[in-house]
């Protein structure tokens, strides 16, 4: 798998994807990023500098051109003054004895005020060159354009946009014949922002397929009723263009997870859940969890009422929770989304107050063993068995102390908030490649 997920937020969402078929060949997969990845083409970045030094001519044409206009005023207004003194000049020229010491005093002040158009004719001088230089600039920038058409043959730009839109369209295609697997593997952590407290969640839309490309983020984890919406990943990043939803309920702990639209989360100090519409903001339904614990009675092991964790994966809608009846293990159970109905229950034996995070990739729960540095995927829960083992998946804690942890089978990647930073995982899935159709 490649290392590097969202290289930077400017450069659009980068999913990089592995696998082995049957047959144990290796097959990789790309989902192509935003269409301003063609800025890192050559022919746009000398484009992006021939736009550069457009706009630097045109500064300089209107400096010039004021420059100009009052220097013209300026010469305007000495007119008159020159005439007089030219005059004189004849006259003294025509007749010298005319010119007595009055008469001389009198044309060398004359001579005098004009001594303040000398650097106004230096300046024209000066002009004159620059305009020069300018015409050779425009001259350079005219045999580069053409160089550039040249290049790009017969291909405008529409048409170029029309493949590119093509060939993503036919990339995403191939990214869901991905079919579902193991998690082999994590890869580094890509910080994509620090805000916030210590505790909190964020999230895009779990739901496939979807072009929704909002972010949320709910900051805290007692009491808290303030979802931040943000446009772009990268407005985000920048913390600019968000709104703000106000939950009629507060929300208890961080295992919130928003599918097609909607948010679901554990109403605080209560084992309901709450489905509630952005768009409306509006509660859809709401549902007791029956025999949930809730209010710090089974949290994961760094506490913070993180008794009920909602999640969803390539299956559908899930929470993670225990019972007393189930001695404080991790109860898996599956949901109708528009209801909350319990659709399947399964007990994984696994302590919840031992687990630090939990997710769901492909009906498969995935538990770390701790929330702080040094930890790792320590168990596997396979729903669609009900079977498990014990896994060593390391990944690097970098902050050190995570209180979220959620897998979104849209883009493949794990969503973290650890220590007031918003970090993202790549994930690598051992899965066998569904190529029925093609």
């Amino acid at each position: 798998p490649s290392p590097a997920l969202y290289p930077s937020p400017e450069e659009g969402w980068q999913i990089y994807s592995s696998a082995q078929d049957a047959d144990g060949k290796c097959i990789c997969t790309v989902v192509a990023p935003a269409q301003n990845m063609c800025n890192r083409d050559p022919r746009s970045r000398q484009l992006r500098q021939l736009m550069e030094k457009v706009q630097n001519i045109t500064q300089s044409m209107e400096v010039l051109d004021l420059r100009t206009y009052r220097d013209l005023q300026y010469v305007r207004n000495t007119e008159s003054l020159m005439k007089t003194v030219d005059g004189k000049l004849k006259t003294a020229s025509d007749n010298p004895r005319s010119l007595n010491p009055k008469s001389f005093q009198e044309l060398k002040d004359k001579v005098t005020q004009l001594l303040p158009l000398l650097p106004v004719l230096e300046q024209y001088k000066t002009d004159a060159r620059q305009i020069s230089r300018l015409r050779e600039e425009v001259r350079n920038l005219s045999q580069v354009l053409t160089a550039i058409q040249e290049e790009m043959g017969a291909y405008d730009y529409e048409e170029l946009r029309q493949r590119v839109l093509l060939l993503e369209t036919r990339l995403h295609s191939c990214m869901q014949k991905l079919g579902c697997g193991r998690l082999t593997g994590v890869s580094n952590p890509i910080t994509i922002r620090a805000s916030g407290s210590r505790f909190g969640s964020w999230m895009t839309d779990t739901m496939i397929p979807s072009s929704d490309n909002r972010v949320w983020s709910m900051d805290g984890y007692y009491k808290g009723r303030r979802v931040l919406e943000y446009r772009t990943l990268n407005d985000f990043t920048k913390g600019q263009n968000f709104v703000q939803h106000l939950l009629p309920h507060p929300w208890a702990g961080t295992g919130h997870v928003v599918y097609n639209g909607s948010l679901y989360y554990n109403k605080y100090q209560s084992n309901i859940i709450v489905k509630f519409h952005f768009r409306s903001r509006s509660v859809l339904v709401q549902r007791s969890l029956s025999g949930a614990g809730y209010n710090n009675t089974f949290p994961y092991s760094w506490g913070g009422s993180s008794d009920i964790d909602l999640m969803a994966d390539e299956t559908g809608l899930w929470a993670v929770y225990t019972t007393i009846p189930n001695a404080g293990n991790i109860v898996i159970s599956r949901l109708e989304p528009q209801s909350l109905e319990v659709l399947q229950t399964w007990d994984t034996g696994f302590p919840k107050r031992s687990a630090g995070e939990s997710f769901m990739i492909c009906g498969t729960l995935y538990v770390t063993n701790s929330h702080l540095a040094g930890a790792k995927i320590y168990f596997a829960y396979y729903t669609n068995t009900s079977t498990y083992e014990y896994t060593d998946i390391p990944f690097h804690n970098q902050y050190s102390h995570i209180s979220m942890m959620d897998y979104n089978p849209r883009e493949r990647v794990l969503y973290t908030w650890n220590n007031g930073h918003q970090v993202l995982y790549n994930v690598t899935l051992f899965q066998v490649i569904n190529t029925a159709g093609d």
